[in-house]
């Protein structure tokens, strides 16, 4: 069964955020094979084609700090507000499980260290928790939402 370009890219995610040096997917339709640098970068070769499924995706050198996709200028957010980031590329839900109430809201007030949100990688539940003490100011995706590694995901007031 041929990857996903999306499952292809939560791949490189989830590499990144281990010790796994290299990695090596081959199959009828395709090989893929990624490479940490020794400066703990994830990369791939410069231009590299890679074949997913039927169609043709052409890669460049990636490192997995450099991929970041903010919903908002940052001319526009204020500067006091730290966001809480994605550590990784998935599916961002607000509650639990569905039906149930958001572990946060605009408005709620929260401590370092609490659960804020889920992101879903891989078939695996990451809770994602707050840095820092404060106020939720404002939560920038919708449940359900696919997310990017490194983008931002709610912005909080410091206390």
């Amino acid at each position: 069964m041929p990857l996903e370009f999306n499952e292809i890219r939560q791949l490189l995610a989830t590499i990144a955020q281990t010790d796994i040096a290299e990695v090596t997917l081959k199959s009828d339709d395709f090989e893929l094979t990624v490479r940490k640098s020794s400066r703990d970068q994830l990369t791939a070769p410069p231009n590299q084609i890679v074949e997913v499924g039927t169609s043709r995706v052409v890669e460049s050198a990636v490192t997995a700090s450099s991929v970041q996709v903010s919903a908002n200028p940052p001319s526009t957010i204020d500067k006091r507000l730290v966001e809480v980031p994605s550590p990784m590329v998935g599916t961002y839900y607000s509650a639990p499980a569905p039906g149930e109430a958001p572990f946060v809201k605009v408005g709620d007030r929260v401590r370092s260290g609490q659960t804020v949100c889920i992101i879903e990688a891989m078939k695996l539940m990451n809770e994602i928790e707050a840095e820092v003490s404060g106020q939720v100011m404002e939560i920038l995706l919708q449940n359900g939402e696919p997310v990017e590694y490194g983008q931002a995901l709610m912005r909080i007031n410091p206390d």
